[in-house]
C-alpha cells in the first residue's frame, strides 16, 4: 500500500514538474529508466536463478544414476 502512495504522489509531483518547469520531461525520463533497469535487473537475477536451479537438478540427476 506504501508503494502505491509513493508511486501515486511521484507521479503527481511529476505532472506538476512538467507543467510548470523545463526539466520536467528529464525528471520523467529520469524516473521511468530507473524503474525500468531495476525490472530488467530483476529479471535478470530470475533468470539466472532458474538457470542455476536447472542445472543443480541436471547434476543431482546426472549424479543418481550412476
Amino acid at each position: 500500500m506504501r508503494y502505491l502512495v509513493y508511486s501515486i504522489l511521484a507521479l503527481v509531483l511529476i505532472f506538476v514538474t512538467v507543467i510548470i518547469g523545463d526539466y520536467g520531461p528529464w525528471y520523467f525520463a529520469w524516473i521511468i529508466g530507473t524503474v525500468m533497469i531495476v525490472l530488467v535487473s530483476a529479471a535478470g537475477g530470475a533468470l539466472l536463478d532458474t538457470q542455476l536451479e536447472a542445472a543443480n537438478a541436471k547434476k543431482a540427476t546426472g549424479a543418481e544414476s550412476h
